[in-house]
């Protein structure tokens, strides 16, 4: 493995891992936590989320450099374009209904409760599936070398 495919592969990895934590455990949890209402639960999450996105678009640039500068698979390049196109599609399209639906959200006072989940939230959890598949095949395609 070229020093440029190793590199693409650990990021690779560490950006798979911050997505699983935040997105996949932390986010569902902080509402449980005693004394967390929504409108802080929110808070958290909109300055979680902005901090995660602006890693992974880090991550991203990176992980592409290190694999147009190396000897990389093809599938390997694919899938972290796929990761790539559903972080933008997250950041251009999805996060700004998320932060309408919160503004709004907030708005309504500290005991307003949501009839439901948006649709936009479900479908950024749905790019998050897409982004953490992406990623192992990404990096285990990059392992296998």
């Amino acid at each position: 493995m070229s020093a440029m495919a190793g590199f693409a592969t650990a990021l690779t990895f560490v950006w798979l891992g911050m997505v699983l934590a935040i997105s996949f455990l932390e986010a569902p949890l902080k509402f449980r936590a005693p004394g967390v209402t929504l409108p802080i639960g929110l808070g958290i999450g909109r300055l979680v989320f902005r901090a995660l996105n602006g890693v992974e678009v880090v991550l991203a640039i990176a992980i592409v450099v290190a694999l147009l500068l190396g000897d990389s698979p093809g599938w390997a390049i694919t899938a972290i374009c796929i990761a790539d196109l559903a972080l933008l599609t997250q950041l251009v399209a999805v996060r700004p209904q998320l932060t309408k639906r919160s503004d709004a959200v907030l708005a309504a006072g500290p005991n307003a409760v949501p009839a439901s989940r948006s649709r936009a939230h479900y479908g950024y959890v749905a790019l998050e599936l897409v982004k953490v598949l992406s990623l192992i095949v990404a990096g285990i395609v990059l392992l296998a070398g």
